[in-house]
């Protein structure tokens, strides 16, 4: 009897669409420990906080993204930029360039890549008005890291390096798991909501952690784990709406049967635990069957709807009792090997469009500086150009700029370790100080300064996650000297 009532719930449970919780089911003892630590926790917070990251698969140029645009000498300037990029047809032309004026660094302008701005019939006016507006920032020369290293150090080995540098798999998992030197089974998404979803969350109705974009390592934890939805196409009406029940009576009469095991043979951690599961899905699933659309217009994008479906999850926060929340979202085709300059304009418009909708909606709900969207991604590409004509491209690079959006940003400014030349933005200089290599096909990897922990940190110190927590979520944390980068609001 009990045998068949695990099958019957794992079968119906499995049907929920919560698969990453409801599938998983060696774990559920653990889960059932846990409820019942939630159960008694009274230290929520009173306010809502939510992270989403937003992954540009493949690699997205920062070269063409953040480029410099002064002529100033001894520091890298438009005319380095140019003579490096121009005769393979890669280099933007500087008139086209949107300008940023950058607090910290004095006299020195930047330009940001023209799909970052408006749009001839676009639904906004892109991500580039934030700027002036205070509502995003910069973090210049990020990549991965195991400590900082210097270019001699790097030459002479004597400092250990991310492994299995300038491959995609690796470093995006070195990316979502927050650390280099070995592999990890979970994402550091998922370690904060490990740490964080009994005290934050005590009686929420749905994980932590929402993805829109299938399951990743980020948002995997080691006793948690993630909701995995589809996008804005499907209503939240059916992302956990039961599947295989229907209004015929036989359908109703299983559904019934489903509802009363919930309360059967509980003293099984493993039933107890399946059979929470199963009755907090379908509480979800009830709260999600009325919902109000969003009212900023999206994009009618893959991206576009997978931040508007992030979007209608956080207008039924109150309903789902969750204080917070970190969600994912993907732009893939950032891997630019040829057609780099159509290719990378056409994602940058997608990126640069959806993420103003999104920050326009989080106005309208009151929550602009309650959440900060950021952007992750591979690696950059090289300074040198891969081929030339309609065909340019670029090939694997190491350190990159990345974007940070919301209300709670201290926006208008580039933050980071400073490089070689003092500010966070590397030497333009192929076989350069800053380049990976001076050997004869050095392409210009720049060696980042400024690390995916100490990035990451920044953002889940905002989150809420105590200093004392800090190196559970991030081991290698102790290795970087600076774990506040000062881009968010404290």
């Amino acid at each position: 009897m009990k045998q068949n009532r695990r099958e019957f719930l794992k079968k119906s449970s499995g049907a929920l669409g919560m698969a990453a919780l409801a599938t998983q089911l060696e774990h559920f003892g653990k889960m059932a420990v846990l409820a019942q630590k939630s159960d008694n926790s009274t230290d929520a917070p009173n306010d809502y906080r939510a992270l989403v990251c937003v992954f540009l698969e493949g690699g997205n140029d920062g070269n063409n993204t953040v480029v410099p645009s002064h002529s100033y000498p001894g520091v890298s300037n438009y005319q380095t930029y140019y003579n490096a990029r121009s005769i393979a047809g890669l280099a933007i032309p500087q008139s086209q360039l949107l300008p940023i004026t950058v607090g910290s660094i004095g006299s020195l302008t930047y330009g940001l890549h023209p799909s970052l701005g408006a749009f001839t019939g676009g639904i906004n006016n892109g991500i580039y008005e934030l700027w002036a507006q205070g509502k995003m920032a910069i973090i210049g020369n990020v990549g991965t890291l195991v400590a900082p290293i210097t270019k001699a150090q790097f030459q002479s080995n004597s400092v250990k390096k991310p492994l299995q540098l300038f491959s995609h798999p690796d470093q995006v998992s070195q990316f979502q798991s927050g650390r280099s030197d070995i592999k990890l089974t979970s994402g550091w998404g998922g370690r904060i909501a490990d740490r964080r979803t009994i005290p934050d969350n005590p009686n929420g109705l749905a994980p932590m952690i929402t993805s829109v974009n299938g399951v990743q390592l980020f948002t995997s934890g080691q006793t948690t784990f993630p909701l995995t939805i589809a996008n804005a196409n499907t209503p939240l009406s059916q992302v956990l709406n039961p599947q295989g029940y229907d209004s015929t009576t036989i359908s109703q009469t299983r559904l019934a049967v489903l509802n009363q095991m919930q309360n059967q043979d509980l003293e099984s951690n493993y039933v107890a635990a399946a059979s929470r599961i199963t009755r907090q899905a379908l509480l979800a699933n009830s709260q999600l069957n009325s919902f109000q659309e969003t009212t900023a217009p999206f994009p009618g994008t893959n991206f576009g709807n997978q931040l508007k479906q992030v979007a209608r999850m956080i207008k039924k926060r109150t309903a789902l009792n969750v204080n917070r929340q970190i969600f994912y979202v993907q732009l893939t085709g950032f891997d630019t090997h040829i057609g780099q300059l159509t290719g990378q304009a056409n994602l940058l418009a997608q990126f640069s469009q959806a993420v103003r909708s999104f920050y326009d909606e989080m106005l309208v709900q009151g929550l602009s500086d309650k959440v900060t969207l950021f952007s992750m991604t591979d690696f950059s590409r090289t300074f040198e150009p891969a081929g030339g004509g309609v065909n340019v491209g670029s090939d694997h690079g190491w350190a990159n700029h990345l974007f940070v959006v919301g209300g709670a940003v201290n926006g208008g400014n580039i933050y980071g370790m400073n490089t070689s030349v003092g500010i966070p933005y590397p030497t333009l200089e192929i076989g350069g100080i800053d380049d990976v290599s001076s050997n004869i096909g050095s392409r210009g990897r720049w060696i980042p300064t400024t690390s995916v922990e100490q990035y990451a940190a920044t953002l889940a110190r905002w989150y809420g996650l105590p200093e004392n927590e800090m190196a559970n979520v991030f081991p290698n944390i102790v290795n970087f000297p600076n774990t506040n980068l000062g881009f968010m609001q404290s």
